[in-house]
């Protein structure tokens, strides 16, 4: 069975056992999360959200992503900026999908 959860802003699809990289969500390694906002459990479709599924999993581990140069110039105007950017993540592995 699939699901289709909103977290961080985006939606994923998701089944049970996949691993997945998300936006900095709060707990340590091993903790156990519910997604409660659930956009669709195999054929049925919510109206935003499905009434009574989640979708249960564990945080795997605290991640950072890549390293991103924000260069902002503008011409002719002898300005320019350059900042650094790291994105925390999440790893998690959903455990089941309660419908």
């Amino acid at each position: 069975m699939i699901a289709v959860i909103r977290t961080g802003g985006k939606q994923y699809t998701v089944a049970a056992d996949d691993t997945l990289t998300v936006e900095h969500l709060a707990g340590e390694a091993g903790a156990k999360i519910e997604f409660t906002d659930v956009l669709m459990v195999g054929d049925k479709v919510g109206a935003p959200t499905v009434v009574g599924a989640k979708v249960v999993a564990s945080i795997v581990k605290q991640a950072r992503g890549p390293h991103l140069i924000v260069f902002k110039k503008r011409r002719r105007q002898n300005s320019r900026r350059k900042n650094g950017h790291r994105q925390d993540l999440t790893v998690v592995k959903i455990e089941q999908i309660v419908a």
